[in-house]
């Protein structure tokens, strides 16, 4: 299994980087203090394709099982995505109809861009392959995408608003986020839909989908997934105050500070490892 700490980790963006640089990048943010000799987990590069691939598959088997734990199912619905290293025309996705809580690293499928399974038996959501392949082709620095339907997720999405800056935590994507009107709660199986949907994105690392749910991407799965758990909570944060009264906005200024400091590449990453920590040390069966 891969409990991997690194001290040659990716920069902040997602290209390889020096150890220094990514360090530099949480020492003196909001996550770490100035301090000598800081031991911090980084994210791992990877020479060998093969190492790479299987790494980024645990880690979309270990999502799936925390979206899952996290109550982010819904029968069928919702899709984890990891570009393949050494094939970037192809991903890897969870298979259509098996529970988020169940999926193991054999069970991942393989697809190309094309609609081509290119390894396993399961079948494939066809609404996530439209999406999803959309997204990776139009955003060639984008490794990973993830897409539930979470409930105060799809609730605040009938809104058809962006997040405000109501708190910390929304602010990591104050400014970084979009809404997409077009095809409002239809499903999304055409791929001109789903071409609309990558548009719509733009270069955000999230788009609530009205009357359909939020679409986070990263260039791990790790951050991918952490922004679409953050903004969930970040959904209900908002449906409970503006339910109680007014909420107050966060200025302008203070919320970009905030997302300087909380909402960089490697910052996404680093706050997923908790739940990371929790799901396999609870759940090693995913490495099967």
């Amino acid at each position: 299994m891969d409990r991997t700490t690194s001290r040659e980790p990716r920069a902040a963006g997602g290209a390889p980087g020096d150890a220094a640089g990514a360090a530099d990048a949480v020492r003196g943010s909001a996550f770490a203090p100035r301090q000598e000799d800081l031991e911090l987990s980084l994210p791992p590069v990877f020479e060998d394709p093969s190492q790479e691939r299987e790494h980024r598959k645990q880690r979309l088997a270990g999502a799936c099982r925390v979206f899952g734990r996290l109550g982010f199912s819904e029968g069928v619905a919702g899709h984890i995505t990891v570009r393949d290293p050494e094939h970037p025309d192809m991903f890897w996705v969870n298979p259509f109809g098996m529970s988020f809580r169940h999926v193991r690293v054999s069970d991942l499928i393989l697809v190309d861009h094309e609609g081509t399974v290119r390894h396993g038996r399961r079948p494939v959501n066809r609404a996530g392959f439209v999406i999803h392949s959309a997204i990776h082709a139009a955003r060639p620095d984008v490794v990973a995408a993830c897409h539930a339907h979470a409930v105060h997720g799809k609730a605040f999405s009938s809104l058809g608003r962006l997040l405000d800056p109501i708190t910390q935590d929304a602010c990591a994507v104050y400014e970084q986020h979009t809404v997409h009107r077009d095809g409002a709660g239809a499903v999304v199986v055409e791929e001109e839909a789903g071409r609309q949907l990558a548009a719509g994105l733009g270069p955000h690392k999230a788009v609530i989908h009205q009357n359909h749910g939020i679409f986070t991407v990263g260039a791990s799965v790790d951050e991918a997934a952490w922004w679409f758990v953050s903004m969930e909570r970040s959904a209900q944060a908002q449906l409970l105050a503006e339910a109680a009264g007014t909420p107050h906005l966060i200025e302008p200024e203070a919320a970009r500070h905030t997302r300087e400091q909380t909402g960089f590449p490697l910052a996404g990453w680093f706050s997923f490892q908790p739940l990371w920590e929790e799901i396999i040390r609870t759940e090693p069966d995913l490495f099967e």
